[in-house]
């Protein structure tokens, strides 16, 4: 029997991601939107490129939550997309009623299934899901490290010509301007990137990995990034629902994990069937705890915002 996955939000984001797992071919899809018809339509046009791509997975759209029930993953995109020159602290308060109530429809159709939480402010809005779901923090997943990596490894792999799949890297922290690129254990094909970039450099393309959302935000002047949200969400669900315990920084709820208790915050964690499997401790220097704790109270305040 096909897994059954649910993507809230038939946006840029919802709908990529959507195609992305119809292509996979693993898993059932459902995109839920409010808009009347809209994700009915885009779902059939979807579904119809079965025969040509060679997938044989459902795809549903609907505007009711009923035909969500029994998900094994629910994807929460849904939200106010950041303008150009909005932070995604102006997003917090626009955003949380949105995830507050899909996180309910959630939990009444889907009690058993894990949440993986897009829309932004991420960490905070992942910190809401997991306590309007009342789910265990191995079922609600903030997405956003992968994308942070992904963005942080596209730069250095440009930087010294080589493939991205020689990179290795790990963004930690919020997922926003506190961000922690660790350049320190970032390597191409097992080199210590200090050997390969001057310092200064780095720093540049750690400071562009930070404003890396804001970059394309500016460039587009509508609407922001959704291509490579899509595939970090993906690779996510890849893990969970292939079980291949694949070790990802994503924004997890804390419990005393680097000296932070009960907040979301981006570090390494073991993906698998059961969600969360294990938050990888990494051994931080003094300037790393200090930089990952200023991102943690920048969550912090996110999170007094709404008052949870």
């Amino acid at each position: 029997m096909r897994s059954k996955i649910t993507v809230v939000g038939a946006g840029f984001v919802g709908s990529t991601l959507v195609q992305r797992l119809a292509e996979r071919d693993y898993a059932d899809v459902v995109m839920f939107d409010i808009v009347p018809n809209m994700p009915q339509g885009k779902a059939l046009d979807m579904l119809e490129a079965g025969p040509v791509l060679g997938f044989d997975s459902q795809v549903t759209g609907t505007n009711s939550y009923e035909d969500t029930v029994g998900s094994d993953i629910v994807v929460i995109t849904s939200g106010f997309p950041r303008k150009p020159g909005m932070s995604r602290d102006d997003l917090v308060k626009k955003n949380q009623e949105i995830v507050s109530q899909v996180t309910e429809q959630v939990v009444t159709y889907s009690p058993d299934s894990i949440i993986i939480v897009v829309t932004n402010p991420l960490d905070a809005m992942a910190q809401l899901a997991h306590k309007v779901s009342g789910f265990p923090r191995e079922r609600v997943i903030g997405m956003a490290g992968v994308l942070d990596t992904a963005r942080f490894r596209t730069f250095i792999a440009q930087e010294v010509g080589a493939s991205v799949k020689d990179v290795q890297a790990y963004v930690l922290g919020g997922h926003g301007d506190t961000m922690v690129p660790l350049s320190r254990l970032c390597t191409v094909a097992g080199i210590p990137i200090a050997q390969l970039i001057s310092a200064e450099r780095i720093e540049q393309i750690v400071q562009r990995t930070r404003d890396g959302g804001a970059e394309i935000v500016k460039l587009l002047g509508t609407g922001s990034a959704y291509f490579a949200p899509s595939a970090s969400v993906l690779q996510m669900i890849d893990s969970i629902i292939l079980d291949k315990k694949m070790i990802m920084p994503c924004a997890a709820y804390l419990q005393g994990e680097y000296g932070i208790e009960g907040l979301y915050v981006g570090v390494p964690v073991k993906l698998g069937a059961k969600g969360i499997e294990e938050v990888v401790e990494i051994e931080l220097t003094p300037k790393e705890k200090e930089l990952l704790q200023k991102s943690a109270d920048a969550v912090k305040e996110l999170v007094a915002v709404m008052g949870i």
